[in-house]
């Protein structure tokens, strides 16, 4: 069962959709939630740049106004989350490393790392609205991630869409979906194959994993080679309350796990994408 969950704490309108779903969470769960604030004085102040003759004193003002204006930032989304938590315990942790490093360390010590798609966790840009960090996150076998859109919020009664084609990585983020306690709004397996019996025998597979740790589940074949398209028609559709994917794997549906389909589905997911490797 979820127990701990980690929070990126930013000011986007994705990070302020996972601080709610991470609440929500842990209200509906009774998991505890540490928030971090991510610092990095090492990236914010340039420790490693070169300074020109002359400019050691301009650096140290800009690199203490820098320094001002992220401990505000941070100051103020901690007063945000206090304000949402409406009596929801939380602890907070300060990470002072790059927000990649500073989360994979983190993360070790909880069972979800929940981050808003668009964060920009310090000074970071999101391009196209997906935070860098994201791909390193996924990356890492640490701990699973769940990553949430602008304006997606927890409904313990939505059910979730399970992304499954057998490889390893599915296989991981099913078991973690279930012993996780994530599944009890129920859940749909779409599987995508070219041929209907493998379709179906993957997505039977998965279902019947589910239901004997109490998911209700049902199957869901798909015959085509599109897998990203499928899954973001049914995701809109049911809606989802949740995708569950693996990450980063390479053949049907495991064509979808490479970095580049990969990133195509956390920029349109309607919902948040529960990823494990």
């Amino acid at each position: 069962m979820l127990r701990s969950i980690l929070l990126a704490l930013d000011d986007t309108e994705g990070a302020i959709a996972a601080r709610d779903y991470a609440l929500a969470l842990a209200r509906h769960t009774g998991a505890a939630l540490t928030a971090a604030i991510l610092m990095d004085r090492p990236g914010l102040t340039g420790a490693h740049e070169a300074v020109p003759p002359g400019a050691a004193a301009f650096k140290e003002r800009r690199d203490a106004a820098l320094l001002r204006q992220a401990e505000a930032a941070a100051a103020e989304a901690v007063a945000a989350l206090d304000q949402a938590a409406d009596g929801v315990p939380y602890a907070l942790e300060t990470l002072d490393s790059s927000p990649a490093e500073a989360l994979l360390g983190a993360a070790g010590a909880h069972d979800m790392l929940v981050v808003g798609r668009d964060s920009t966790l310090g000074r970071e840009e999101a391009e196209d609205g997906l935070s860098p960090t994201i791909e390193a996150l996924l990356h890492d076998r640490t701990r699973p991630l769940l990553v949430v859109p602008p304006g997606a919020r927890f409904d313990p009664a939505a059910a979730a869409l399970v992304a499954y084609d057998g490889s390893p990585g599915a296989l991981r983020a099913v078991q973690l979906f279930a012993l996780l306690g994530l599944g009890r709004g129920g859940a749909t397996v779409l599987s995508v194959a070219d041929d209907e019996a493998e379709a179906a025998a993957l997505a039977g597979t998965a279902a019947g994993f589910l239901q004997r740790h109490d998911v209700h589940a049902k199957a869901l074949p798909v015959i085509g080679t599109h897998p990203v398209e499928a899954l973001l028609a049914e995701a809109a559709a049911m809606p989802a309350g949740m995708l569950v994917m693996g990450a980063f794997e390479h053949t049907g549906l495991r064509a979808l796990f490479t970095g580049s389909a990969t990133k195509h589905l956390l920029r349109r997911a309607p919902c948040a994408i529960f990823a494990a490797h």
